[in-house]
């Protein structure tokens, strides 16, 4: 630690810092607009400026000095830094001046009127005129694809836009032409941009010049009401903030977690808020002579429990799907436990994942934040990219520090980092390239969904865990063996044990075996990923017209994610808790409610009345659910137990879990916007096969 004195108060401080964080953490509050700490140092803007004591006669650019350039006093007293003197004072007015030359007094028309860091800072360091009276230069607007507006008379050039696509999203989509007052900001031959995050320069954007462009003029920033929520996209978990004016949700904005999502969310997270009120299910309906007809909830109930009455409790099934609160998971199982059915599954694309194997079987142990201590990467079956472009985010980070080998087995695809490719498939796996380096204390292996739908996804998975356990990826410590899921809901149902109950012959049905003719009543809870053959009796929980409401007998309009409260455990298996922000549309109601009514009408109603009742009876079965943003760690012996399983492994190659990122689930199916990116998506990839 080094010492230095910021306006006459002494503080401790990392030599690495620059003075900008030095002085902050004094307590000062430094002006800047290209400065960001998670981007590298630009040193554009010039508005951080402080004066030095000792230093040169004019004001520093305190982003761009560091603590260690400081030189202490003639008789070894700690360096001075300043941040309110005439001198910074009378610069920082300059540098606004400036920068307001050329910007557009367009304020009331810009969608960042109000939270603008231009506008914030003009107030408090700039001056109530300007000497300037030339015309102001006029920049053309880029199109840089369906997410981002761009209003480029008001960009100030901080570059916060190009080095995120360089440095995080790793695609380099934008960057700079021109020099001087030439200097413009754009993407080549203005082409959409193609990273999967480029939504995020909105959010970096210090002024309007780049605005999401699906929400341009539908609200100011003070008619919001915001909430605190948890994405379910992917099953990375990230934080967010959803912005409501009414009961409509406007926009979906990041909240900082430097454990899951620092502060960068997916496009798909942002942008599928018009998929949350188009094609909504709003009224239940029942199916009769081939067509669906809306029903009042009495009769959509009553239809339900003749069919039940009429089958056994072996013919009875339950799937719950990948956008499921563990709450709504958990009120289906007591009620299938009730009924006598040992038929339930939430593993509707056939991942062969068993709680029987332990937690740390299907966790990704070594968590997301625990990816920047790895010291090389295995990646199997997987294309993180798609699969969750945050993680991928912070695989390409830790790459970016260097000495990070990293082997891909199965799909090639473009990963923004560079990677050995070593095969297709499983024999790869089991051979000696997918060793670790020499010297290497902490490898990670991620295995990805798309080796683990497969037939024989379960032998793949303890051959995975024993290639683990003998390159040391497990030990004292250290757990590098991860699993990657796509699905919010998979965590969490394979930790209440949403899988068939019993063994062997007296074992329920899977997903697969329901869904093709195994039952007689199929309870849907919300998943559409499932093709279910003709002759069940199918009762659809959802949200949306999609898929499963088109196979189903009986329809019951549900909550979508932001509109319930509801517990969701991400791939690491933290337990996050999201509030409700919205409401449901029309009759639609929270699933778990929808469970108890039901519950009552088949004659075995379930112990509870009130959400709060759920969730004391959901801690009392899972202690580990009341343990808000806290991981249960799996145990290292149950990587030992998985290995153990063994079992015959097939010869194809792996194939990635997700073709489209753009489309992956009912909401994002029901929005324009992820139809115009996924075309675009397709667009590109057919070009690049040419």
């Amino acid at each position: 630690m080094t010492k230095i004195i910021v306006d006459d108060r002494e503080v401790d401080v990392p030599p690495e810092y620059t003075l900008l964080q030095a002085c902050e953490a004094a307590g000062a509050e430094i002006p800047r607009f290209c400065f960001h700490e998670r981007l590298s140092i630009a040193g554009n803007c010039r508005m951080c400026l402080v004066e030095v004591k000792g230093g040169p006669p004019k004001p520093a650019a305190s982003c761009a000095m560091a603590v260690r350039d400081l030189r202490p006093g003639p008789n070894g007293e700690p360096p001075q830094v300043f941040t309110n003197t005439p001198m910074v004072k009378k610069a920082r007015e300059g540098v606004m001046e400036f920068l307001l030359i050329n910007h557009p007094l367009d304020c009331p028309i810009c969608d960042q009127g109000g939270e603008c860091d231009l506008q914030d800072q003009a107030m408090a360091y700039g001056v109530d005129s300007s000497r300037y009276a030339e015309n102001k230069r006029a920049v053309e607007d880029k199109y840089i694809g369906p997410l981002v507006k761009t209003s480029m008379n008001r960009c100030i050039h901080c570059t916060r836009c190009v080095r995120f696509t360089a440095e995080v999203a790793g695609t380099g989509d934008m960057g700079a032409i021109g020099r001087g007052e030439d200097m413009e900001i754009t993407t080549y031959l203005e082409s959409a941009m193609t990273s999967e995050l480029q939504g995020n320069v909105t959010d970096l954007c210090p002024v309007g010049a780049l605005l999401p462009k699906p929400q341009n003029f539908r609200a100011r920033p003070w008619e919001y009401q915001k909430t605190e929520g948890v994405d379910v996209m992917d099953a990375l978990g990230s934080n967010i903030r959803i912005d409501t004016r009414g009961r409509e949700v406007i926009r979906i904005l990041p909240r900082v977690n430097d454990a899951v999502n620092e502060e960068w969310i997916s496009d798909k997270t942002r942008q599928i808020v018009d998929g949350l009120k188009r094609q909504r299910l709003d009224r239940p309906y029942i199916r009769e002579n081939g067509k669906l007809r809306a029903a009042s909830w009495q009769e959509a109930f009553a239809a339900i429990a003749a069919k039940v009455k009429a089958a056994s409790p072996a013919k009875i099934g339950a799937i719950a799907g990948d956008l499921c609160a563990v709450e709504d998971m958990f009120a289906l199982k007591l009620l299938m436990e009730k009924l006598g059915s040992k038929n339930i599954d939430c593993r509707q694309d056939g991942a062969k994942l068993d709680p029987k194997s332990g937690r740390a079987s299907y966790l990704f142990n070594s968590t997301i934040a625990g990816i920047e201590e790895a010291d090389c990467l295995l990646i199997v079956g997987s294309n993180p990219r798609r699969e969750a472009p945050v993680l991928n985010a912070r695989i390409r980070k830790r790459w970016l520090k260097g000495n990070f080998p990293i082997g891909v087995i199965g799909e090639q695809a473009d990963l923004t980092y560079t990677y050995k490719y070593m095969g297709a498939g499983v024999e790869t796996l089991l051979g000696p390239d997918a060793r670790p380096p020499e010297g290497a204390k902490k490898p990670m292996m991620i295995i990805g969904q798309g080796a683990l739908m497969r037939e024989d996804g379960a032998a793949i998975l303890a051959a995975a865990a024993k290639v683990a356990q003998g390159s040391g990826a497990v030990g004292d410590g250290w757990n590098g063996f991860n699993v990657l899921h796509t699905a919010a809901a998979r965590v969490g149902g394979l930790d209440l044990g949403f899988v068939p109950q019993g063994d062997g012959s007296l074992g329920g049905l899977n997903a697969q075996a329901m869904a093709s003719g195994g039952v007689d009543v199929l309870f849907n809870l919300g998943a559409d990923e499932i093709e279910i053959a003709a002759g069940a009796f199918v009762v659809y929980q959802g949200t949306h017209g999609d898929r499963g409401a088109h196979r189903a007998d009986v329809i019951l309009p549900g909550a979508a994610y932001t509109e319930k409260s509801g517990t969701y455990v991400n791939t690491e298996g933290r337990v996050q808790l999201a509030p409700r922000a919205a409401f449901p549309p029309g009759d639609a109601r929270e699933d778990w409610a929808i469970l108890r009514a039901l519950s009552a009408v088949l004659g075995q109603t379930l112990p509870f009345d009130s959400l709060a009742q759920l969730r004391k009876a959901l801690y009392a079965a899972h202690p580990h659910m009341a343990r808000i943003d806290a991981i249960e760690a799996g145990a290292a012996g149950d990587i030992s137990r998985l290995a153990a399983v063994g079992g015959a492994t097939g010869s194809a190659p792996f194939a990635n879990a997700v073709s489209d990122f753009y489309l992956t689930n009912p909401i994002a199916r029901a929005s324009a916007v992820m139809a115009e990116c996924s075309a675009l998506a397709g667009a590109r990839m057919l070009k690049a096969a040419e």
